[in-house]
């Protein structure tokens, strides 16, 4: 009986995000996910932005953790801070503490003192192919078979026509 070896490929390094985790932060998971919303999808100086101005505790651990994660990006794969965004943002419940509460005729309340894993992670956001119009491909493209120069649009031609509306009617004014 044979036995059957995989072989892993090599990866490239910049595929994998680049993330960093923060673990058993004493807040409750709810209050920390919606301070994450927040950033989700955004480049990351406008997520340093962002979360400067939320009044949320959770934002002040997310800035740490999001600077944490740029380290770690221009450490390990050398991409500047400007050409990256949050990809993703998970808020995981972590262990909770359970207290008891003395409540009335001798019972108790339990209290559960709630902690949350924070992680985020960052991606190089791709780079943009330069948009061309299809007008102004085709227009290119007679240009260079004919030798001629491309014709510009003149500020005419290229204001779009609009429906007539009826002017509003004043108040107060009878007809």
């Amino acid at each position: 009986m044979s036995v059957v070896r995989f072989q892993l490929t090599p990866v490239r390094e910049t595929m994998f995000p680049s993330r960093a985790p923060f673990f058993r932060y004493r807040l409750s998971p709810r209050a920390a996910e919606i301070a994450a919303w927040h950033i989700r999808g955004r480049s990351v100086p406008e997520a340093r932005a962002v979360l400067a101005f939320t009044s949320r505790e959770a934002a002040e651990v997310l800035q740490k953790v999001l600077q944490s994660a740029v380290s770690n990006a221009e450490a390990n794969h050398g991409i500047a801070e400007e050409r990256l965004y949050v990809k993703a943002t998970y808020v995981d419940g972590g262990p909770v503490m359970k207290r008891w509460r003395a409540r009335a005729r001798g019972r108790v309340a339990r209290i559960r003192k709630r902690t949350c894993h924070i992680t985020v992670q960052l991606a190089e956001r791709p780079q943009a192919a330069p948009v061309v119009e299809p007008a102004q491909a085709e227009a290119a493209e007679v240009a260079k078979a004919t030798g001629a120069p491309a014709r510009k649009k003149t500020a005419a031609a290229s204001k779009k026509k609009t429906a007539s509306k009826r002017p509003a009617k004043k108040k107060g004014v009878a007809t």
